[in-house]
């Protein structure tokens, strides 16, 4: 029994467009990391209370425009996921499991290590913004699974990293069945379904693997991978719109439970613009757009996520009454930029290099020892 064109040689997707780079995915990667960094040094409920470590007024008296935009900057985090979803189906199609284990562990890990150490350094040296962990604290947070310990972050924005890491090995279940259209439906729909149950189950576990917060951010990336490999159809338009229906509840409970400052309408508008953005992308409207600056913007990204909250707003704090907020808050993201390009090409690159000779040598060895 068919499954329908999409699966069928004669209406696959030109060639041309499988493995191409998306250069525009690289700048939206950027333009969300900026939007979270503005919002954290300009747009957070915490930092609108009277007597904050950081402005120590609040910021809306301050810079009362910037902190409106601002305010919606967290928004920055979901348009992450859905990208990740996106991406990660793209550059493990046709990949083992083990091939995906190590350009997780390798695009992961170097900068994550890096960045714990700048912020522990900047914490100790500039003392009384943040406070410092314990020593087994900072020590378990290189392992990244410090939220599975119940463990403190040594920077907030840590968090995501763990739901990344969950979406990762649930996705790793695919790639070893091996990546098909189906495959990654199916995937999808069982992903939802049990994102849907498992509030209501009050079961610890499910919660905790489905990541019910997050599931549907993942799935609408994925689906509209789908979408650009394959060619679109009325499933995966049904499938994506149930993301955007479930992700713009989500929205609204995050604004309850955690931001407060910023409103549904204005969050459920830029995410939604994003989500159209995304579909434009997967129905190869922005082939075309080949920057290679882009290319640099998205080797930014991770670099400026792991670093600019903790050390950014104590930098902030030291320099408030130097020079006007709005020129500070500028000031201390474009040195966080050219931070992050120090970390990609001096950190990332040659560590990343290195992992992988190492991991590669490991899991030889151990395809070896299992034939002897």
């Amino acid at each position: 029994m068919s499954l329908g064109p999409h699966l069928t040689r004669r209406h696959a997707v030109p060639p041309a467009r499988e493995g191409r780079r998306l250069y525009v995915i690289d700048g939206i990667r950027l333009l969300a990391a900026l939007l979270v960094a503005v919002h954290h040094y300009a747009g957070t409920d915490r930092l609108d209370q009277p007597g904050n470590p950081v402005w120590d007024r609040p910021v809306s008296e301050i810079m009362p425009t910037v902190f409106r935009f601002a305010t919606y900057g967290w928004i920055g985090v979901e348009i992450f996921f859905v990208i990740s979803g996106f991406v990660i189906c793209m550059s493990c199609w046709g990949r083992t499991p083990r091939q995906f284990f190590v350009s997780r562990v390798i695009r992961l890990y170097p900068a994550y290590w890096f960045a714990i150490a700048f912020t522990t350094a900047v914490i100790v040296a500039l003392p009384g913004v943040w406070e410092r962990l314990r020593a087994r604290e900072i020590l378990l947070n290189l392992t990244m699974l410090q939220s599975g310990s119940a463990s403190p972050h040594v920077d907030g924005v840590y968090w995501t990293l763990w739901t990344e890491l969950r979406f990762s090995l649930l996705f790793l279940v695919v790639v070893a069945m091996g990546l098909t259209y189906r495959r990654v439906v199916v995937f999808c729909c069982v992903w939802g379904a049990a994102a849907m149950l498992a509030p209501i189950s009050e079961l610890r576990l499910l919660i905790l693997v489905v990541n019910p917060v997050a599931a549907w951010y993942f799935i609408a990336g994925l689906v509209q991978y789908l979408m650009y490999r394959f060619g679109q159809d009325l499933l995966l338009w049904g499938m994506l719109a149930m993301s955007w229906l479930m992700g713009q509840m989500e929205l609204g409970r995050r604004i309850d439970a955690v931001e407060h400052v910023s409103g549904w309408r204005g969050s459920a508008l830029i995410f939604t613009a994003f989500l159209l953005l995304m579909v434009a992308v997967a129905l190869g409207c922005t082939d075309r757009i080949r920057w290679k600056w882009l290319v640099t913007a998205g080797a930014l990204t991770y670099p400026l996520y792991l670093t600019h909250y903790l050390a950014g707003t104590t930098l902030i704090n030291r320099l408030r009454d130097t020079m006007d907020p709005r020129l500070l808050v500028m000031v201390v993201i474009a040195a966080f930029l050219v931070l992050s390009w120090l970390i990609h090409r001096y950190v990332e690159r040659p560590a990343a290099r290195l992992m992988k000779r190492v991991l590669d040598t490991s899991f030889a060895r151990l395809r070896n020892a299992s034939r002897g």
